[in-house]
This record gives structure tokens, C-alpha cells and sequence, in this order.
């Protein structure tokens, strides 16, 4: 494997084309080659296996192989070297040996028992660092922001047999529970946030049932990104208007002079109007009247709208 500073040393003679560089890897290129030297490079994805052309392989290897072709060996059951491969040839086949030795001499009958006692690992390859990790929880929020609580868990269990961190699958949630939910359900961050601390708190392997009924309460709960899109719209605003003042009337005013100059002069306290509100400008001057929060379509965003309509007028009247 080479370093970052092996791949630069390449950079010369590559783009000079006095080498042609051929290589081969098992890990994503985007993770593992530099970017100037993926540049000027052309990848070739290689797809795993199909089932069929493993089978094909394993019937090869007994025929073939000085070491097997004397043996008398029974494919009974080949569902958990499929599984083990992940369809690798070289995996499977070292696999299929593991399981020769493991049989003894004599004749050997392959089974998934077999297989299972001889791999004592992971039923499913999950790389912690590499593409494999991102994949997976990738796919995990997905199918929490798409309210499908049957891929949610698989997928979590896909990340728990692969041992991952419990704690940043909680917090991956807690970001969902706000990012995707919100105000459609505010009790989604309680559940998200109390989940992870229940985690941290019990550890694997009894905080994956605790991580399984967040991820369905989530999946299950209606869905809104308002939250979300409205500090998108205001950081956008902040960038493009910069550091407009804040208006005079809503400046704290704790000295003489303050007051004097005219801070806090004007703010109604909004608990002295009717319904505990009174119409006053919040925003600058520069961005009077301009909408950033709309309200998302579910329930209870709905009851938020018809009360800002009810106290706003036409500043949040619907299209």
C-alpha cells in the first residue's frame, strides 16, 4: 500500500506518461488515491461475483487443485459461503479451505454450520473507516427520513454486526430527529437525544434495543425539513446582507444614556397585548417583511400556520 507520499512521488512520472501506473485495490479509490493522482488516472469498478460464477468456482477448485481434486468433498449447503465471500473469489475460496481443515481427513460434507463455526465472524462485511461505513448509514438515514421502519433496523443490525459505535448511530439520529422530523414531532429529539444517552449509559449489547426502538419511533413519526430549510434561508441571508444593524427598539438599553439615544424606545412588551402579542417589526429594516420560516404540511405545523396567520395577517397567509 502506498503512502500519500509514495502516490506524490508518482505524480512526475505519470503525468510525464514515462510510467503507465496499473493498480489494483479492494478499498474506494476516492478514500485511499490521492486526488492529483486519481486525476489523471481512469478507475474500473470490479462488481462482486454473481452466486453462480462462486458455485462455478468452488466445482473448479475440486477439480483443479492438487490438493482437492483427491478429496471427496459434498456441497450440502453453500448459502453461508456465499454469505462469508461477500463475492470475493479470494475470500471464498480461502473460506472453502478453512473448512477443508476444520473437516479432517475423509470425506467432507460442506454445510452452513460448518461454515458458521469455522468464520466466527461477522456474517456481513462492514469496514468502520472506509466506503462500506458510510454506505450503510448512509442507506440507515435514508430509510429513517423515508418512514420505513423495516430497512431502518435492518440496516442498524447491518451496522451492530459490524460493530459499530453506538454512540455515533445515536447521534446520527439525534441530527435526523431535527433535520428531519421537527417541529412535525418535537418529542423525535427527546426520543433521539434520551436514546443516546441510554446508550452511552448500558453500552453493546443491550443498547442496540434501545437504538432499534429510536430508529422506529423515528421512522414512524411524520416528517418536516421547515426547521432545517429556515436556518438554511437565514445563514443564505446573513452571507448576501452582511451585519445590518439591529433596530433600535429591540437594543438592550441598561445605562441612562442608552435610553437616552433611543434604545428600547418603542418595543412593546408582548405580553401586554391582547393573546400575549403585539404587531412590531423584529427583523432590520433592510429585511422588513421577508419570509424564512414556512411551515411544513403535517399536523401540527398546520396548527403553527393558522396561528401565525391568525396573529400576522398577511404575512403568512397562504399562496
Amino acid at each position: 500500500r502506498f503512502s500519500k507520499a509514495q502516490q506524490d512521488s508518482l505524480l512526475g512520472a505519470v503525468e510525464q506518461g514515462t510510467i503507465t501506473l496499473i493498480g489494483a485495490t479492494t478499498e474506494n479509490p476516492s478514500f485511499e488515491v490521492i486526488g492529483a493522482l486519481l486525476s489523471r488516472c481512469q478507475v474500473y469498478t470490479l462488481e462482486p461475483l454473481t452466486e453462480d460464477l462462486l458455485l462455478a468456482l468452488l466445482e473448479r477448485a475440486m477439480q483443479e487443485d492438487a490438493q482437492l481434486k483427491g478429496r471427496t468433498i459434498h456441497l450440502q449447503e453453500t448459502a453461508a459461503l456465499m454469505r462469508a465471500s461477500g463475492g470475493d473469489a479470494r475470500r471464498l475460496l480461502n473460506t472453502f479451505e478453512l473448512c477443508i481443515k476444520a473437516a479432517g481427513p475423509g470425506e467432507v460434507t460442506i454445510t452452513d454450520d460448518l461454515v458458521k463455526e469455522v468464520v466466527q465472524g461477522p456474517a456481513a462485511r462492514y469496514d468502520k473507516q472506509g466506503e462500506q461505513h458510510y454506505d450503510i448509514v448512509s442507506a440507515f438515514i435514508k430509510s429513517l427520513r423515508g418512514s420505513d421502519p423495516h430497512a431502518a433496523v435492518y440496516w442498524l443490525a447491518r451496522m451492530v454486526e459490524g460493530g459499530e459505535d453506538p454512540l455515533f448511530i445515536a447521534r446520527r439520529m439525534v441530527i435526523l430527529a431535527s433535520e428531519d422530523i421537527g417541529n412535525a414531532n418535537p418529542n423525535a429529539l427527546l426520543m433521539a437525544t434520551t436514546s443516546m444517552q441510554a446508550a452511552q449509559l448500558i453500552g453493546w449489547p443491550e443498547s442496540r434495543i434501545i437504538l432499534s426502538q429510536c430508529a422506529i419511533y423515528l421512522a414512524t413519526s411524520p416528517k418536516s425539513n421547515s426547521s432545517y430549510l429556515a436556518i438554511g434561508k437565514a445563514q443564505q441571508l446573513v452571507h448576501e446582507t452582511g451585519d445590518l444593524p439591529v433596530p433600535l427598539h429591540l437594543r438592550n438599553a441598561p445605562t441612562k444614556l442608552m435610553k437616552d439615544i433611543g434604545y428600547g424606545k418603542g418595543y412593546g412588551y408582548s405580553h401586554e397585548g391582547q393573546g400575549n402579542f403585539l404587531e412590531q417589526e423584529f427583523l432590520p429594516e433592510a429585511l422588513s417583511g421577508t419570509a424564512i420560516y414556512e411551515p411544513g404540511n403535517n399536523p401540527r405545523e398546520k396548527e403553527h400556520a393558522a396561528l401565525l396567520r391568525r396573529l400576522w395577517g398577511e404575512r403568512y397567509s397562504q399562496d
